[in-house]
């Protein structure tokens, strides 16, 4: 994932687009803190965009393909996925 100020992303936002288009995750900073992630269009993306957006998990792929290998897990709309990962998780230990 690449990291751009306000300033470099305001010169040339065609060009940063173009490094999305390509499948490259951008986080747009001012004075440090990250205020935007700019995230490939992709359907690999389309389950995780809504937490993403919510700021409640952070994507480190840098392109589509790595996304395209995440796991992906079938979850019934009454069961939090989060719940459902840490189960995992925990059986993965024993």
């Amino acid at each position: 994932m690449s990291s751009v100020s306000v300033r470099e992303f305001s010169y040339n936002p065609s060009a940063m687009f173009n490094r999305v288009e390509q499948g490259e995750t951008i986080e747009v900073t001012r004075h440090g803190k990250v205020i935007a992630v700019l995230l490939p269009g992709s359907a690999g993306l389309g389950r995780y965009s809504p937490l993403v957006a919510k700021g409640l998990i952070r994507l480190k792929a840098t392109t589509t393909a790595d996304l395209d290998r995440m796991p992906s897990y079938d979850v019934p709309a009454d069961v939090s996925p989060l719940d459902l990962l840490l189960e995992a998780r925990a059986e993965d230990d024993r």
